[in-house]
């Protein structure tokens, strides 16, 4: 049940319920999770800066469960969503920052329990 939150200075027109699908799709397939397990966010118009400059630009935030705990995964997986992004977003990719966090079951309520109980 992976957690995709995207932050971005852009207005809320670059990212339409079309944009919303495909950014799923992209990143289940790079997950490796169904997208019907996916959780994703997008916080358009915020106030950003990053590496010191205004200029368009994007922050996303992917937690998860048992597939974000190495550095190869990740370099994998980031691989995967700048070239998303930067295609479909225009940014370079000094405009994009992605974190990632390891989530554990006990961290992740679902069905009014948490995931280690389902």
């Amino acid at each position: 049940m992976p957690f995709i939150d995207l932050q971005s200075n852009l207005a809320s027109s670059s990212f339409s319920e079309d944009f919303l699908k495909r950014f799923c799709s992209i990143t289940a397939a790079a997950l490796r999770k169904p997208e019907d397990r996916m959780n994703v966010v997008v916080h358009p118009g915020l106030p950003m800066l990053i590496g010191g400059s205004c200029s368009p630009c994007v922050v996303v935030s992917v937690s998860a469960i048992s597939v974000t705990d190495t550095a190869e995964k990740n370099k994998e997986h980031s691989a995967k969503i700048f070239s998303f992004l930067t295609q479909e977003l225009g940014l370079t990719e000094d405009r994009i920052v992605i974190q990632f966090h390891e989530l554990q079951p006990h961290q992740v309520g679902k069905k009014g329990t948490v995931m280690t109980f389902l």
